[in-house]
């Protein structure tokens, strides 16, 4: 399949029947239930919102301002925003050469793009240093139905190896706009994963929660499974507990957007409980991404509850429609049900 990546026509990579073509939308689906609040653009209006009080941020971007949220920023502050073209290993030079002159610089791309093009710019130019550098990143996991060259299933995996970076996963709008804030202030460079365009709102539900960095926060609490979650898997898990409740099994959420450091002391806490079984759900690879980094923990502190993962298989995805794909690869609400009923019998 050949992709630009702006484009809006696809051709399958397999043959498949008339009535499993899917129009283009299907494959940029909103990741929201029908009926859920939506906030548009919260990255963009959350770094517009820092600017106006910080002469320091600045944004750049890979040919991708729009779908990457950034058009907000550039629209109210044009003489801060750097358009670099199709030409990311630059940008993440530039992005580090600003940071050098005491600028905070948001770099955007997409996810793909930055973990497997630009990498050796990240670490050399920007992690090696500890340069105050934030690179922001669309199209996360299974977030688009493009193929492999869109699909970043292994971003995780290749960026939790490089010291000094932090990685943050947000759940929702209200995450993101949060993360957005507290990327900025720390010191240091941050990869973070960025859901755009009409962003699903629900932990504003969750009166008590807001995003701190390197923490993990429990949502709800539940005696017979924990799920373990980061990114838009936590709104699928909460959307199961729900489900699973009317079944009477009751299901604790446990929210870590912040993946690398992992709260392992809070993780460790919740996992000591006895009785329940542990299941770590993300919109990742299950190789080297938040699962493999809760059972890395659990082992090293000899803490054994039974364990599962939900998590995208260790193969090049399909092209398709995303409501299609998620439910093929596990990660639809109604997947997280049905393999949470089956482990539990």
């Amino acid at each position: 399949m050949t992709l630009s990546r702006r484009s809006s026509k696809w051709e399958p990579r397999h043959p498949v029947a008339e009535d499993q073509r899917q129009l283009t939308s299907a494959m940029i689906a909103s990741l929201s239930a029908e009926g859920m609040p939506t906030r548009h653009a919260p990255f963009g209006h959350a770094l517009k919102s820092l600017a106006a009080s910080r002469d320091d941020i600045l944004g750049l971007t890979a040919d991708l301002a729009k779908y990457t949220d950034l058009h907000v920023f550039a629209e109210a502050y044009p003489e801060r925003f750097y358009q670099m073209g199709m030409a990311e290993q630059v940008m993440i030079s530039a992005a580090a050469g600003l940071a050098k002159e005491g600028f905070t610089p948001f770099a955007t791309t997409y996810a793909v793009f930055a973990s497997r093009r630009a990498y050796d710019f990240i670490c050399m130019a920007i992690a090696e240093d500890r340069l105050n550098v934030k690179i922001v990143c669309g199209l996360p996991g299974l977030t688009t139905g493009y193929g492999p060259s869109h699909q970043a299933t292994d971003d995780l995996a290749i960026f939790r190896a490089m010291p000094n970076l932090t990685i943050v996963d947000p759940c929702d709008a209200l995450d993101t706009e949060q993360a957005t804030y507290a990327v900025a202030a720390h010191d240091g460079p941050v990869y973070m994963r960025l859901l755009r365009g009409q962003v699903p709102m629900m932990l504003h539900e969750h009166e008590t929660y807001r995003f701190e960095l390197g923490r993990a926060q429990l949502l709800r609490d539940g005696q017979d499974v924990l799920f373990i979650t980061s990114g838009f898997m936590t709104m699928r898990a909460l959307e199961a507990a729900e489900a699973l409740a009317k079944d009477g099994i009751e299901a604790g959420i446990l929210h870590s957007p912040t993946i690398k450091p992992l709260d392992d002391a809070t993780i460790l806490q919740h996992c000591r409980k006895p009785g329940r079984l542990v299941i770590t759900a993300e919109n990742h690879s299950v190789i080297g991404g938040l699962g493999e980094a809760v059972a890395s923990t659990l082992m090293r502190h000899g803490v054994t509850p039974a364990f599962r993962q939900i998590g995208l298989p260790d193969e090049f995805l399909d092209a398709g429609a995303l409501p299609v794909l998620h439910d093929q690869y596990g990660i639809s609400t109604n997947a997280v049900i049905r393999q949470t009923k089956a482990w539990l019998k």
